[in-house]
């Protein structure tokens, strides 16, 4: 794979990831030293912590699509997006057994670019509407 230089088609290219469920191309994108300031709950912070959440969304939804509603970059490496990711709940995520439901939720994400190498991520996503659309009847 080539190299990408531009940070805010690296972000970006985080979100195919995900779409892919492509959790060793996260080699390609992340430093090893990546600092996760919101790992997944029992998670280390850094790349496995990635390498986790990765893996949980390819096993617990299929056709998975982030959909990028903004993006910009800061003037010190920083990239922020906004996304909507849309799916179907067909295996288990974090506990809740698959329902079959489509989903449909947004996030914001903050990720440091350096050297080509995304080394620091802030991420906040909307969880509740996620969680609402899973369990509500």
């Amino acid at each position: 794979m080539t190299t990408i230089t531009d940070p805010r088609a690296l972000a970006a290219r985080v979100y195919q990831l995900f779409d892919d469920g492509d959790v060793a191309g996260l080699d390609q994108v992340l430093s090893p030293d990546l600092v996760d300031h919101n790992p997944v709950p029992g998670a280390a912070s850094g790349i496995e912590g990635m390498r986790l959440l990765v893996a949980a969304v390819r096993d617990g939804f299929a056709g998975t699509r982030h959909e990028v509603i903004y993006q910009a970059e800061t003037g010190d490496g920083w990239v922020v997006s906004h996304w909507r990711m849309t799916a179907t709940h067909t295996g288990n995520w974090f506990g809740t057994p698959a329902t079959g439901r489509p989903v449909s939720f947004t996030g914001t994400d903050l990720m440091r670019v350096t050297d080509g190498k995304i080394t620091e991520i802030r991420h906040v996503e909307e969880l509740l509407q996620l969680h609402h659309q899973l369990t509500s009847a």
